[in-house]
C-alpha cells in the first residue's frame, strides 16, 4: 500500500511557493502529530513547545524549494532542497555566544568551526543546507552580518550541511543566497515546522523521509531551572535495518513501503539496490554505504556554560545516535554544535567581561538533556515528514505512523 501523504510537485510559481512555505503552519502534513502522540515513551521533562525555540531568543526560519518531477535534468530539476537558518539571540541583535562543536564521523562539512574551536565564541547566524550549496549560503550570511552591522572586519559564519542529492538535482545549484536571506529574515520564535521543510526537505534519514526535527529539555540545578533545546537535519543511515525506537527493534518490524522508483520508463541513479516500484523482486543485497548519510545537530541552553563545556555537551548526541541503532558509518558526516544564550550583551573581546559559569559537577545533568532531546528530535524528524518522490522518480517513504504506534503500545 502506497503512504497517500506524498509530495511530488506544486504547479505554481516557484518564488510564490516559497513564501508560502516560511510561514509557521507545516504546509505538507495532513495532521500535526510528533512523535510523542504515538505513545513513544521519550525520557525526560520537554519545554512547552518542545522545541529549541523554548530556549528563550531563538529564532528559525526556513526556506523550501519543491518544484519539477520526472527523469533529471542538470539544473532544470526536479527540485527538493532548501536552507534552515537559527538565530541563537534573533535577528535583531549582533552579540555573539559561547560555543563549542564535535564530530563523531567527518564525511561532511560545517564552515566556521576552525575559529569557534579557536575563540570559543559564534557570530551570526547558523544555517543548514545541502552539501554543494554551502558556499553561497555562507556568502550570504557573510553579506546579511555586514548589513546588520556586525562587529569584526572579517566573518566566518557557521553553514552545516548534509546531501540531498537522491532525491534533489543537487548539482543543479538551486538554492541562491536570496533563498538564504529569506530564511534569515523570515526566522521567528515561537513553533519550528518540522519534517520536509527548510535544509531537510530533500533528506532520508534511518531508511524512511527524514528532515528537519526539534525538541527540547527542561532540567533543574541550585534550585534555577534551565532550558535545552535541539534542532536536526537528519539525512543519516538510508537502511532501516537498523533503526531502533525506545528500546524496540522497529525498522524490520514495521513492515512499510519500499523506498523505489516509481517510473520504470526512467534509468535509476545512485546504484541499483533500490527496486522500481513494480518489480521490487530485482533489489540486490544494500550494499555498506547504504547505512551512510549525515546528521546535524544544533544545541542550544540558556544555561551559563562556557566553550570548553558546550565541547563536553557537543559530544553527546552520539549516545542518542546510538539508542537509535545507528554506528556512524564511515560515509556518514555527523556533525555537531552547541551554544550557550546566556551572558547577554556581557561578552566582550576587548573589554575583561563578568561572566557565571555552570558548576563542571552538575554537567551530567545537561548531558542527559542533551541526549533526550536529540533523540526525540530525530524521531520527529521522521514522523513529522511525508512521503516525497524526487529526481529520476524515487519515492522515499514516511514512517508508518499507525504501525510505529502499534508496536509502542505492545507489553
Amino acid at each position: 500500500m502506497i503512504n497517500i501523504r506524498t509530495i511530488t510537485a506544486m504547479v505554481i510559481p516557484a518564488t510564490f511557493f516559497i513564501i508560502l512555505l516560511s510561514v509557521s503552519t507545516p504546509t505538507f502534513a495532513e495532521d500535526s502529530n510528533r512523535a510523542r502522540d504515538l505513545g513513544i515513551p521519550f525520557a525526560g521533562n520537554p519545554g512547552p513547545l518542545n522545541s529549541i525555540t523554548d530556549v528563550k531568543g531563538i529564532e528559525v526560519g526556513h526556506v523550501t524549494l519543491v518544484e519539477g518531477s520526472g527523469p533529471l535534468q542538470v539544473g532544470k530539476g526536479p527540485i527538493r532542497t532548501g536552507v534552515t537558518a537559527i538565530l541563537p539571540r534573533g535577528k535583531n541583535s549582533t552579540s555573539p555566544v559561547f560555543g563549542g562543536w564535535f564530530t563523531l564521523n567527518g564525511s561532511g562539512e560545517m564552515t566556521g568551526t576552525t575559529w569557534i574551536e579557536e575563540r570559543g565564541l559564534i557570530d551570526g547566524p547558523i544555517l543548514i543546507t545541502n552539501t554543494h550549496s554551502v558556499g553561497v549560503v555562507r556568502d550570504a550570511a557573510v553579506s546579511w552580518m555586514v548589513d546588520k552591522g556586525w562587529e569584526a572586519d572579517w566573518h566566518a559564519p557557521v553553514v552545516g550541511e548534509t546531501y540531498d542529492g537522491a532525491l534533489n538535482d543537487i548539482n543543479g545549484f538551486h538554492v541562491t543566497k536570496a533563498h538564504a536571506l529569506e530564511a534569515l529574515s523570515k526566522a521567528k520564535s515561537g513553533n519550528v515546522d518540522e519534517g520536509v521543510v527548510g535544509g531537510g526537505t530533500g533528506m532520508i534519514c534511518n531508511g524512511f523521509k527524514g528532515g528537519i526535527g526539534t525538541a527540547s529539555r527542561q532540567y533543574k540545578v541550585e534550585s534555577q531551572t534551565y532550558t535545552l533545546g535541539v534542532l536536526v537535519q537528519c539525512n543519516y543511515n538510508w537502511s532501516r535495518d537498523d533503526l531502533t525506537i525506545a528500546g524496540k527493534f522497529v525498522g524490520k518490524r514495521l513492515q512499510a513501503d519500499p523506498n523505489c522508483f516509481t517510473d520504470s520508463s526512467i534509468e535509476r541513479h545512485f546504484g541499483d539496490y533500490l527496486p522500481y516500484c513494480d518489480d521490487l523482486n530485482v533489489a540486490s543485497i544494500q550494499p555498506d554505504y547504504a547505512h551512510d548519510g549525515s546528521i546535524i545537530i544544533i544545541i542550544a541552553t540558556d544555561a551559563p556554560l562556557l566553550p570548553h563545556q558546550l565541547k563536553r555537551v557537543a559530544k553527546r548526541p552520539s549516545l542518542a545516535l546510538g539508542r537509535l541503532g545507528t554506528v556512524s558509518n564511515a560515509g556518514s558526516g555527523d556533525i555537531f554544535l552547541a551554544f550557550s544564550t546566556a551572558s547577554n550583551k556581557q561578552i566582550s573581546e576587548n573589554k575583561t567581561s563578568d561572566i557565571n559559569m555552570f558548576p563542571n559537577n552538575h554537567l551530567s545533568t545537561v548531558f542527559r538533556a542533551t541526549v533526550e532531546a536529540t533523540e526525540e528530535a530525530i524521531v520527529n524528524s521522521m514522523v513529522a515528514a511525508d512521503t516525497v518522490i524526487g529526481i529520476n522518480g524515487l519515492r522515499v517513504v514516511a514512517i508508518p505512523e499507525d504501525k510505529l504506534k502499534a508496536i509502542m503500545l505492545e507489553k
